[in-house]
């Protein structure tokens, strides 16, 4: 998934350096790389799933749980995450960060040599947690650096870099991992032979993540050159778990919900489309094909965005949430019902209905949230949660029917309530009773 949340808020942090605009182009071409490099790393998630599920021939709940261990880190690493960086600042947070993502990278070498299917998902959860200590740092950064007036045209410029690279990194993922010539498969082995090829089909992952590793000490080489540029810098103290209250408030509770089933809808569509579109029900095609194929469907997001931040001049965000929502249901029900091509691309084309979601379902859930949206912030990016949860249901779904298609049935039904909410939110939220004030 290519989710770029800000787990502490543009509000939160950024306020805490009220006056902190610095005039530095050099920072903001660092911050969209930042976007491009987690995008893209989340997003190769998709492609060595079908590759650890045939080497240590797993079923889809297991397969699943690469996505389980990977968004896991946003309800476990987000607020420790933001503390850290409020403690040793944005430049020295997001090398932290970076070095973390690195480390993770790293594991892989281990988990390949041991061929052991709980190291790789080990390495994928440090990983991750470095993946969230660099958003906590990047959405607030790019709002400081630069003129107030212009913060959200440089945000949604980073967001396009981050869809940029959900696009790339599944195209270059797909011929480096999933490029493998081997004769065999691993559940035509046992004994030392499994070992073996495991241990020696895996080091195309190894070999991706090592250049990634390396990308990312260089990167954070860079950064620590300019650890020091922004003097003066202030954050407020952190709050804790403060403010899930205002998951009683319904507007603000339906919309955390809403994201909560929307990454996981997003990401267990992105997980299994090398699975479905590998199906001769399907496409038949090849494991390296079917993987290419991953980056229309991040590629639909990023066009999606454009589109959609147009059609919101004259459709009120709330109509255009619910009808992407039913489009995405539609696509659905024609990719299960159908054969070929249709079926393939149909599945593929979610990504366009998928665009606009997040930030949507985020700002219509806050909405006059006033000087509680930091607290907001903070509690709806806890449910990006949903990433782990939902794909691993997903999957039990697909083992338990013996399936795919039907458990495709459990994304369209997180659609189904989106589609709910952008009904419910599509007036303007009323003002807040003392109690949310």
């Amino acid at each position: 998934m290519a989710v770029t949340p800000d787990l502490t808020n543009n509000d939160s942090m950024a306020r805490g350096g009220a006056g902190q605009h610095v005039d530095a182009p050099e920072l903001r071409l660092f911050v969209m790389g930042l976007f491009f490099i987690f995008g893209g790393i989340t997003s190769l998630n998709d492609v060595i799933i079908p590759k650890l599920k045939e080497l240590f021939t797993l079923n889809y709940t297991q397969a699943m749980l690469v996505q389980f261990c990977f968004f896991t880190a946003y309800l476990l690493i987000g607020i420790p995450g933001a503390k850290l960086v409020k403690k040793i600042g944005y430049m020295r947070g997001a090398v932290a960060g970076l070095l973390t993502m690195m480390i993770g990278c790293l594991l892989f070498i281990p988990a390949s040599q041991t061929a052991t299917y709980g190291l790789f998902l080990l390495a994928l959860f440090v990983l991750a947690s470095g993946v969230v200590v660099v958003q906590v740092v990047a959405n607030p950064l790019i709002s400081m650096l630069g003129k107030p007036e212009t913060a959200h045209s440089r945000l949604t410029f980073a967001q396009a870099f981050n869809s940029l690279g959900t696009t790339i990194f599944p195209i270059a993922g797909s011929a480096l991992i999933l490029g493998s010539l081997a004769k065999v498969s691993a559940d035509q082995l046992s004994g030392a032979e499994l070992d073996a090829y495991r241990t020696a089909e895996s080091q195309a992952i190894v070999h991706g993540y090592l250049g990634i590793a390396v990308a990312l000490a260089v990167v954070a080489g860079a950064v620590w050159l300019f650890r020091n540029r922004l003097q003066g810098e202030r954050h407020e103290a952190s709050a804790g778990l403060a403010g899930f209250d205002l998951l009683g408030r319904p507007r603000f509770g339906f919309g955390a919900l809403c994201i909560f089933l929307y990454v996981g809808a997003e990401v267990s569509i992105g997980s299994l489309i090398v699975s479905y579109l590998m199906q001769p029900g399907v496409m038949g095609l090849q494991e390296q094909a079917a993987g290419k194929l991953i980056g229309l469907y991040w590629g639909g997001a990023m066009i999606g965005r454009f589109i959609g931040s147009a059609a919101m001049r004259v459709i009120s965000p709330g109509r255009l949430l619910a009808c992407v929502a039913v489009g995405a249901i539609t696509l659905i029900l024609v990719s299960i019902g159908t054969t070929g091509s249709v079926s393939g691309y149909s599945l593929l084309a979610i990504g366009l209905m998928n665009s606009i979601m997040f930030p949507t379902i985020f700002s219509l859930a806050s909405e006059k949230l006033g000087p509680r949206a930091a607290d907001g912030s903070g509690i709806i990016n806890v449910a990006i949660f949903g990433g782990a949860v939902v794909p691993l249901a997903t999957g039990a779904l697909a083992d338990l029917t013996g399936h795919l298609g039907l458990a495709l049935l459990l994304p369209a039904a997180c659609y189904a309530v989106i589609a709910a909410f952008g009904v419910y939110a599509r007036r303007p939220a009323p003002d807040p009773v003392d109690h949310f004030a």
